[in-house]
């Protein structure tokens, strides 16, 4: 808007090339409430038109040049005043002069490399998004549009079992296993607990996956621990021998695949917490970090061919023809 009320201003809108065929994904804001977006992936191109629409015909609008700029930054919401940008690209769409009438400038950010998830949190926040902006000598007239950016990978080559036991001396012996560290987002948590020793008296036990998001360093490091689900496991005292089967469906929960020190600014980790309760009501606790990632079958059936190959950021060792060829063999 301009600051006075005569003279010419301007609306700005930007719209992307693909905006009726490109996919929509919901994504939390800030507030807590769920908006949705275009979905992108790494290394797919970004283009599109940027309309700017004179509000007072017959009058010309005088501006220092238009651009636009592909942006991807995190913000810590302790340091708001501080945004950290981890990509900044810019184009410019019109040297400085007048414009007479309405305009439309098209624009192209080709194989945009975007290496990390959107993600929105307790502390902290990362986000892509364009901004079209006309440069003016009083105040420049801006516009926004916010896109989302999942992180694709595939089948990890390692995937371990995990083995653990709790234990307290003479009192309780208890092992339990899990099929693998690693889990797809939609995945499912197969596993077994064995009671080896039980002279306590347990009346509940259950698994909880916590989300951890860690941001700052230093002396300046925020814990923040979400707890996603809680699995009952047994509900009564449990007897030597007896063992009892896990089956913990993942697909039902809202994660985000395992964040590790991005940028070096926070991290998003997930734990599965074992958690047991005695008739005296004494807690015991025993927690193991896994794996979550995404899986890349979704690009092939709506992404391109260039965001498929860019899926292979997560696991670098695995490479993009063994993604396609895995990807072919699942649609088989």
């Amino acid at each position: 808007m301009s600051f006075f009320s005569f003279g010419q201003t301007a609306e700005i809108d930007i719209v992307l090339n693909d905006a009726e065929t490109r996919k929509k994904v919901e994504h939390k804001t800030e507030d807590g409430k769920k908006d949705k977006y275009f979905l992108f992936y790494d290394g797919e191109t970004v283009s599109g038109k940027v309309n700017v629409t004179l509000k007072n015909p017959g009058k010309r609008l005088e501006h220092q040049g238009i651009k636009i700029e592909f942006i991807g930054q995190i913000e810590l919401y302790f340091d708001r005043g501080n945004h950290h940008e981890f990509v900044s690209l810019v184009k410019d769409l019109a040297r400085p002069g007048e414009m007479a009438q309405s305009q439309t400038f098209d624009f192209e950010f080709t194989h945009v490399e975007k290496p990390y998830e959107s993600y929105t949190g307790q502390n902290v926040k990362l986000r892509y998004f364009l901004r079209a902006t006309i440069s003016r000598r009083l105040n420049d007239i801006c516009k926004e549009l916010e896109i989302v950016v999942h992180t694709l990978s595939t089948y990890p080559e390692l995937n371990s079992s995990i083995k653990m036991e709790v234990g307290i001396e003479d009192c309780l012996h208890i092992e339990f296993e899990y099929n693998k560290s690693k889990y797809h987002l939609k995945d499912v948590i197969v596993g077994k607990i064995y009671f080896l020793l039980v002279r306590i008296k347990i009346k509940h036990m259950e698994i909880d996956i916590i989300k951890r998001e860690t941001t700052g360093t230093g002396p300046n490091v925020y814990h923040e621990n979400d707890t996603i689900a809680k699995y009952e496991i047994m509900d009564g005292a449990p007897v030597r021998g007896e063992s009892i089967p896990i089956r913990l469906f993942l697909a039902g929960y809202e994660m985000t695949p395992t964040m590790r020190d991005i940028n070096k600014k926070f991290s998003v980790r997930y734990y599965l917490n074992l958690v047991l309760i005695d008739e005296e009501e004494r807690r015991y606790f025993k927690q193991q970090e896994i794996t979550l990632w995404r899986k890349g079958d979704i690009v092939r059936k709506s992404m391109s061919h260039q965001a498929a190959i860019a899926s292979q950021r997560f696991e670098g060792s695995a490479s993009s023809e063994k993604a396609l060829s895995q990807a072919k063999e699942e649609d088989d």
